[in-house]
């Protein structure tokens, strides 16, 4: 039976986001896709991508990233950047220690963090944008299947 892991991989991130936002009570809103609205501190996945390696006739190793924005405030604020400054300190340390959250045979990490300083959502109507200060996560999930 094939393992579901693109799906585990995407659940993963949102337990880690609600396993981290627990362990800090810290406000977050959270989604397994882009959301229609916006209201900071938001975290959702953006995209997932798949590089699979064949190593046998039988056998693969699946690398499946799943890149999380996380919003934190609007455009460049002081108040935002010390937020994903804070927020990525702590989610770091705390995927440290839950690296098997998207299955027991499996390993998740981050394996780039990059801010966005001037985080635009294109997929919302021109009229209801902004502008926010974010995060992207990208989380690297690795099973051999």
């Amino acid at each position: 039976m094939p393992l579901p892991f693109r799906a585990s991989v995407r659940a993963a991130c949102m337990d880690l986001l609600d396993g981290y936002k627990g362990s800090t009570s810290i406000k977050l809103d959270r989604y397994t896709g882009r959301p229609r609205q916006i209201f900071p501190p938001h975290a959702f996945v953006d995209r997932i991508t798949e590089r699979p390696v064949q190593t046998g006739p039988t056998l693969r190793q699946r690398y499946v990233r799943a890149e999380v924005v996380v919003l934190h405030g609007l455009f460049d604020s002081a108040e935002a950047v010390a937020q994903a400054d804070a927020f990525v300190d702590g989610f770091s340390d705390y995927l440290q220690d839950h690296f098997h959250q998207a299955g027991e045979q499996t390993l998740i990490e981050a394996i780039e963090i990059n801010d966005e300083p001037s985080f635009v959502p294109d997929w919302i109507p021109p009229g209801e944008q902004r502008t926010y200060y974010g995060t992207r996560i990208t989380l690297e999930g690795f099973a051999e299947t």
